[in-house]
């Protein structure tokens, strides 16, 4: 098996390592069957270039001198460059700085070609100019990717020493290779799954980062159930190959549905038509799953071959801590409850007035040029040159020039809009009207004038686009997209949670429990981003906003996250129900059995996750911190006193499920070896009462 393994691990490395460079998802951020993306690729269709603008090079010379004509010339030959405009002196062009210091030298890109090549091949013909800055929509996003690029190896970097160190600190000795092991393996063997996709289905960079991160974690907490597992049953049995069988057929049956609701939570994000979103659903759930796969089939030999030099652990007794900690919160079970329920609702309150923003220059660092053009640009030019553009495309014959003049007119007195122009035929059939909004392109004001315009009767069928018709477009189709997605998520955590336990109260309970957690981490992360707290620590600039799909990626792992702990700790507490045994004795052996592994590889993940804090840019700083407080908020708050309050709460109605289900439920038999079946019908005991 380690053979195979090693082989695995091999060809994983050379198969999957250079998929950093092969995911290439153009416009990752939008829903390619909105109106606005539609009215791009009409555009595109009918002049073989973008729609706008992509490259705004900054000359540090006025308009007319040698150096912003050189500039203009030298882009003008890269291939892929469609158009290139330059000011020319003693013109207004809103080209010029409002000093007459500076240049804008602006170029619109052909619509085939790869922006990012294009992009890379102006880089190297300006190379060494010190008076030119490039920046733009496809600058920004080539120096995007390129800076997730650098920021996953430098997680990488972080990650892997600091999970060795607390590795050791837990396994102590040679138990602490174990998990690193199972990492790589997931790690790699998921990048070979994701090149695989996307010869099929292009995905963006930033999977990437969300595969590390959430694949380290996850090899590192099924590594240790299963390790800690066999110490306790060697411990108790003797014997190797009983204490392994036991093992995997409790712990192990354990991480089988832990991954399958992580996997069914972040697969949930493929509902949405963004392939940002998209992609990381196919990222998170293939890693869950291959973690889990990684860790059944490379840790049980291991621990065959190592299994006299794991050390042994420290029995777990009613006398411990969690033991401790679990009766004294079942003593005043509704007072921590609601003590408990009151600060999640209080963490998750922010979320109720968050605000939107979008990726562009801004999400970039100040060491970035496109950032640095982004700044000035909208600092040192005026309205002209960094004003909004929004786009309207019909399709009409000729004879319809007439009527599309006299919407155009009316067009130009929608609110928001400062300048306009005439219609202009881009091929036969394809018309288009350009206007001007002072406006930020995601302010409200500017979606509002777009709504406006959408909303001014056409004679012909017409199309808007542009930057805030996008972001418009993306907030309507993830709403759309929002209902399924929940359902999707509600049904399959509802049934793997019935498989596991029998029981119809338990789910229930579990996805209401996880639905605070997700909310309090995402109120967290509006707390902090949206009004620039902790920028200085965080080394961030708020952009006023969260982007919205990092606030449903944050909730969704928190979600997947949340009920991964969940089927730890309630297959332990399961476990311990026999005869003669309390429910409240059962819950609180449970939690003295987990509570210190679900701690250690709470942190452990934490920390996988949480070292994107380290990203130079502010969404994937966002969604690393986001997810490491929402497994913090879960494993110390939740788990440690929500659980065991509603539990006792419920005493032995938490097991309850109609006669038909049960008996369903017997039939399908899904549950952990040896483990009595859940007592569904609820027993008179002073356990059932709060």
């Amino acid at each position: 098996m380690l053979l195979l393994a090693l082989v695995a691990f091999l060809v994983a490395a050379v198969l999957g390592a250079p998929a950093v460079g092969m995911l290439n998802a153009r416009e990752p951020f939008s829903d390619p069957a909105s109106q606005s993306a539609r009215a791009q690729q009409l555009v595109e269709q009918a002049t073989g270039r973008e729609p706008s603008p992509g490259v705004l090079a900054l000359v540090s010379a006025p308009p007319g001198t040698p150096a912003v004509a050189s500039a203009a010339r030298e882009i003008a030959r890269v291939p892929g460059v469609a158009a290139v405009t330059a000011p020319t002196p003693g013109r207004e062009t809103g080209l010029v700085s409002t000093d007459g210091r500076s240049s804008l030298v602006v170029a619109t890109l052909s619509a085939a070609p790869d922006p990012d090549t294009v992009v890379k091949h102006i880089e190297a013909t300006l190379h060494g100019r010190s008076d030119v800055l490039l920046g733009g929509p496809d600058v920004a996003g080539t120096q995007t990717g390129k800076q997730a690029q650098a920021d996953l190896g430098f997680a990488e970097a972080i990650a892997f020493p600091l999970l060795a160190i607390l590795a050791f600190v837990i396994f102590r000795g040679i138990a602490a290779l174990l998990p690193l092991a199972v990492g790589g393996m997931a790690v790699l063997g998921t990048f070979v799954v994701l090149r695989l996709v996307n010869l099929a289905l292009p995905l963006s960079i930033f999977a990437l980062n969300l595969v590390i991160g959430l694949g380290l974690g996850l090899a590192v907490d099924y590594s240790l159930f299963l390790v800690w597992r066999f110490r306790e049953e060697l411990q108790e049995r003797g014997d190797v190959e009983t204490a392994l069988r036991s093992t995997l057929a409790r712990t192990g049956r354990t991480v089988a549905f832990s991954a399958t609701t992580v996997a069914a939570a972040l697969a949930s994000l493929t509902v949405f038509p963004q392939r940002f979103l998209v992609s990381m659903g196919i990222g998170g759930a293939m890693v869950a799953l291959v973690a889990a796969a990684s860790a059944l089939l490379i840790v049980p030999p291991l621990l065959v071959l190592l299994a006299r030099r794991l050390g042994r652990v420290k029995p777990s007794t009613q006398g411990g801590a969690w033991y401790r900690l679990a009766r004294g919160v079942m003593r005043r079970p509704v007072l921590v409850a609601t003590a408990t329920t009151a600060l999640l609702l209080l963490m998750a309150a922010p979320a109720l007035s968050v605000r939107w923003s979008g990726i562009d220059a801004t999400v970039l660092p100040t060491s970035q040029s496109a950032r640095v053009v982004s700044d000035r640009v909208a600092s040192e030019f005026t309205v002209g040159s960094g004003g909004n553009a929004i786009t309207v495309v019909a399709r009409a014959p000729a004879s319809d020039r007439p009527a599309l003049a006299g919407y155009a007119e009316g067009l130009a007195r929608a609110p928001g809009v400062t300048a306009s122009g005439p219609p202009v035929q881009l091929a036969p059939g394809t018309w288009q009207i350009m206007l001007v909004s002072p406006n930020d392109p995601i302010s409200p004001a500017a979606q509002q004038t777009v709504r406006a315009i959408r909303a001014q009767p056409a004679p012909v069928p017409v199309l808007v686009g542009g930057t805030t018709a996008s972001f418009v477009d993306q907030g309507t189709s993830i709403a759309g997209a929002l209902p399924p997605a929940i359902a999707i998520l509600c049904a399959v955590t509802l049934l793997v949670l019935w498989l596991m336990t029998g029981s119809v109260i338990l789910p229930i309970k579990s996805l209401l429990m996880n639905g605070l957690t997700a909310a309090a981490a995402t109120g967290i992360l509006v707390f902090v981003f949206q009004d620039g707290r902790l920028a200085g620590p965080l080394a961030y600039t708020s952009q006023g906003g969260i982007e919205e799909t990092d606030f449903l990626i944050v909730a969704a792992i928190a979600f997947a996250l949340s009920t991964d702990y969940g089927v730890f700790l309630l297959a332990r507490i399961s476990e311990e129900r026999r005869p003669g045994v309390s429910e409240r004795d059962a819950i609180a052996a449970g939690m003295q059995r987990t509570g210190r592994l679900i701690t250690w590889a709470a942190i452990l993940l934490a920390v996988a996750v949480g070292v994107f804090a380290t990203s130079k840019l502010v969404f994937l700083k966002e969604v690393g911190i986001g997810v490491a407080v929402a497994v913090l908020i879960d494993a110390f708050i939740v788990r440690a006193l929500l659980v065991p309050s509603l539990m006792a709460l419920l005493g032995r109605w938490n097991w309850w499920a109609p006669a038909w289900l049960e008996r369903l439920h017997r039939r399908v038999a899904i549950r952990e070896s040896g483990t009595p079946a859940p007592a569904t019908r609820p027993a008179a005991d002073h356990d059932a009462r709060p």
